[in-house]
């Protein structure tokens, strides 16, 4: 098997449990040099899914409650499992659909998606132990039309999935977590904390990437960035915005700040 085909295992298992799982077994695999070439693959234009949760336009989304009552903690934790689950598929469909990069690259995305499958299945016990599931909410359908998007070109997917996307997860984690440890949840906030701290490597090695390829296409990266954003996002860059964080990853402001609102 080759890391695309163990990557395409992982966009063809339809469920969350079967994509965690395909994520360990490839992730370990290419680690350990059992899976030795990168290879090719045909990503499917969406991923397998489970049948829950309803998904629904953006706008047609329940407003989520913002006190500290179960079903309000409920809520959130599984919006963030939503984010997780398509985040372990837009990992390893970067994987999938770009071939013949530099090897560091595939290292990093494995990463990225074992993370993510992490993420997921944190989020799910979390959930678990407050006697709900991933699925019993309706989610919204916007996340992979990032993927959509951005499937032709590899620049454009780099700027908006780790450096829009994911950078936005760093502007609004930290008050989260506030807002649960005032609620006395410390046991989710503290599985917030630990995605947060993945996410600003996510986010780094989307800057790294991003500099790396749009510098060797001849172009500046800040100015690239801002391109593909204009071209290929919807939506605006709002405040607030998480300063330091976006530094650690090496994502400076003079990115984004021309394009913020």
């Amino acid at each position: 098997m080759t890391l695309a085909e163990a990557a395409l295992a992982v966009l063809l298992a339809s469920t969350a449990d079967e994509k965690i799982a395909a994520s360990r077994r490839a992730a370990a695999a290419w680690r350990a040099g059992d899976i030795a070439e990168v290879g090719r693959a045909d990503p499917p234009a969406r991923p397998a899914r489970p049948p829950r949760p309803e998904l629904r336009p953006p706008r047609e989304m329940p407003k989520r409650r913002a006190g500290g009552s179960r079903e309000g903690r409920i809520a959130l934790l599984h919006a963030v499992a939503h984010i997780e689950l398509n985040a372990i598929d837009l990992a390893w469909d970067i994987v999938a659909r770009f071939p013949g990069l530099p090897r560091d690259f595939y290292d990093d995305w494995v990463r990225v998606g074992v993370e993510e499958a992490e993420h997921h299945a944190l989020l799910a016990r979390r959930l678990a132990s407050l006697g709900a599931a991933y699925g019993d909410l309706p989610a919204h359908d916007g996340l992979w039309e990032a993927a959509e998007e951005t499937a032709h070109d590899l620049l454009a997917r780099l700027a908006v999935v780790p450096l829009v996307l994911e950078a936005r997860g760093l502007d609004v984690t930290p008050d989260m977590n506030q807002r649960l440890d005032r609620f006395g949840d410390a046991e989710s906030a503290s599985v917030l904390r630990r995605i947060y701290e993945d996410e600003i490597g996510h986010v780094a090695a989307g800057a790294r990437w991003f500099r790396h390829f749009a510098q060797a296409a001849g172009e500046e990266p800040g100015a690239a960035w801002r391109e593909r954003v204009r071209r290929h996002f919807r939506g605006q860059l709002k405040a607030p915005f998480n300063d330091g964080a976006r530094l650690a990853a090496g994502f400076p402001a003079e990115f984004w700040a021309p394009l913020a609102t």
